[in-house]
């Protein structure tokens, strides 16, 4: 008989709770360290105009549209990434705001796109913006800030390393050789290393240009722009510049990116990209028609990838697992060994849940056994059973097994 139940939608996942537990460690991470650098919280809508990516990005990404008429007859799209929704937030908003506005964001996007590994159709991302300051400070304080991520989540100097550039470099070096096609090019660069010999060859004939020559710009440090120099002298005073290298490959896809680009690279798994970010200063006001014009620079991170980073990397999982442990449904299961105090057991576990605990307890009669085996599963510290000798409770360690016997209500109270 054919199975006709219904399936989950291809790229889509469930959060199962140890899925979501794994999720929620992510947000965690994520938060505190945006907070710790001041930067404050924000949300946007899952469903925008699809105007709002037509006037945005290029060709690719529009391919890749969650896209349909709504029943109002509005054309609209499931938001694929936060830069868009950002930028036309702050266009509405930006004057009640200090500059620079330095705002991150947690959120799912969708992007219809063939699914493999660390690829999904729906993935949730850590988008981290600084709005309203063109100097380099603005940038060092964005790589400071993935590079502080990347440790909270227990990497380290010898996983990963963030691979810097500055499309001001090459658009010199456009300018330099008579390059008018500056998108073209630049696409050509994203792809340089991917790119078999002959193919690269062929693409770069196109403007009188070839591989050694343009590699040779490229291993060059001497062509690492002024705002990079700056940017790696800010990391060096934080004692972070063994981090970031100058690569002069990284130019980003997205045609709205202006000057420095940055990608975070996993140094031991082939070198997968893990985020990346930069500077796009001519965003808002594209967006606004001219009405708004802020300097922004930005990076995000998926939780796909970087999940599968922190599996792959023992030191990073141990600690996302001890994190985890702390997370356990309940601290403390009540154990009713005498059915007729379930009353005084229920009133127990309502102050105990009033004092901050989290508790659980058998819904029906269970045997005594069964609910030390549950408490356990549950991940409890304690167990307090609750029997004929009432008043009296015993406490038992689950980790330690020790017994304690409590006289009281009030005197379990004070000793939990």
């Amino acid at each position: 008989m054919a199975d006709k139940s219904i399936k989950l939608l291809p790229g889509f996942r469930d959060f199962t709770p140890d899925n979501c537990a794994v999720r929620n460690y992510l947000f965690a991470i994520w938060r505190q360290t945006a907070q710790s650098y001041g930067f404050v919280e924000y949300e946007a809508p899952m469903l925008e105009p699809t105007a709002l990516y037509q006037k945005k990005t290029g060709e690719e990404l529009n391919t890749q549209l969650f896209r349909f008429e709504d029943q109002g007859g509005r054309d609209v799209t499931l938001r694929p990434e936060l830069t868009a929704s950002l930028a036309r937030i702050v266009t509405g908003h930006q004057r009640n705001y200090p500059k620079p506005m330095k705002w991150f964001e947690i959120g799912s996007c969708f992007r219809y796109e063939r699914q493999q590994r660390g690829r999904t159709r729906e993935f949730i991302q850590f988008n981290a913006d600084i709005i309203g300051e063109s100097d380099p400070a603005a940038d060092a304080e964005l790589i400071a800030l993935a590079i502080d991520t990347m440790l909270a989540l227990g990497f380290t100097a010898d996983d990963f390393v963030i691979r810097a550039s500055d499309r001001q470099s090459w658009l010199n070096y456009c300018t330099e050789k008579n390059i008018e096609d500056v998108g073209g090019f630049l696409a050509i660069i994203d792809k340089i290393e991917r790119e078999k010999p002959e193919v690269l060859a062929e693409k770069l004939s196109k403007f009188k240009l070839t591989a050694d020559e343009v590699k040779g710009f490229i291993n060059n440090p001497e062509n690492a722009s002024d705002d990079f120099k700056a940017i790696q002298a800010n990391l060096e005073a934080r004692g972070l510049g063994a981090y970031i290298k100058l690569d002069l490959t990284i130019v980003r896809g997205l045609a709205y990116y202006t000057g420095t680009v940055f990608e975070i690279f996993d140094t031991s798994h082939s070198m997968r990209a893990i985020a990346g970010g930069g500077r796009y200063d001519d965003l808002l006001k594209t967006l606004s028609d001219g009405s708004v014009d802020l300097p922004c620079t930005g990076f995000a991170m998926g939780d796909v990838v970087i999940r599968n980073f922190i599996e792959e990397t023992p030191h990073a999982k141990a600690k996302m697992d001890t994190w985890l442990k702390t997370q356990a449904p309940c601290d403390i299961f009540v154990v009713i060994a005498d059915e007729e105090q379930r009353p005084n057991a229920l009133k127990l576990i309502t102050e105990l849940r009033n004092q901050g605990h989290k508790v659980e307890y058998p819904l029906t009669p269970a045997k005594f056994n069964k609910q030390f085996k549950t408490a356990e599963k549950l991940g409890a510290t304690k167990a307090v059973i609750i029997g004929d000798e009432f008043p009296e409770l015993q406490v038992n360690d689950l980790s330690t097994r020790e017994k304690t016997s409590i006289p009281s209500f009030d005197a379990l109270l004070k000793h939990l």
